[in-house]
């Protein structure tokens, strides 16, 4: 896995002061992307030990709350494995941080559906994940009143709860 950068003390990416890792490596191209740079899976800079130890004394503190992954997308087929890994090793570290993670791809079309076909661990992965920001940034729907999100299409899943009720569950307060 690549990476472009670990924020620390973050407001705008998830409930409360969180860290962020940027990962490198999507397959969307969505129109006005506000982080294209990103989209390449060689681009960055590899997530090595080094990386890690810095993420991990990031989500330390108790007054950060949690870890966003964003990126590029996390959940980009040749990122889910090293992700998933490093999502479950955070999870069994920090049980009282929650974690987020914003993609590209849809919960019920692509995740619950294709990716858990393609990739018996997504199953595993979903587990540690409690609040997963999906679809594609839609320019025609731009919508900068939405939290955490840029367009209109975009939903804040309470993961744990959807996948508990077999639909979509939204985070009360983010339609």
């Amino acid at each position: 896995m690549r990476y472009h950068n670990i924020t620390k003390d973050d407001m705008l990416n998830g409930d409360g002061l969180r860290t962020v890792l940027w990962v490198a490596g999507c397959s969307h191209g969505c129109k006005n992307c506000h982080n294209p740079v990103t989209w390449d899976i060689c681009g960055g800079i590899p997530f090595d030990e080094a990386a890690k130890k810095e993420l991990f004394e990031a989500l330390e503190p108790d007054y950060i709350s949690g870890i966003t992954f964003s990126g590029g997308d996390p959940l980009h087929m040749q990122n889910r494995g090293e992700v998933g890994e490093l999502i479950k090793e955070i999870r069994e570290k920090y049980p009282n941080k929650t974690i987020w993670c914003f993609s590209g791809y849809l919960f019920d079309k692509d995740i619950v559906g294709r990716m858990m076909n393609e990739w018996p661990e997504t199953e595993e992965l979903l587990s540690y994940i409690d609040v997963l920001v999906d679809g594609e940034y839609g320019e025609a729907e731009k919508d900068l009143s939405k939290r955490f999100k840029g367009s209109a299409n975009q939903r804040t899943i309470d993961v744990q709860k959807s996948l508990k009720a077999g639909c979509v569950v939204l985070v009360e307060g983010y339609e």
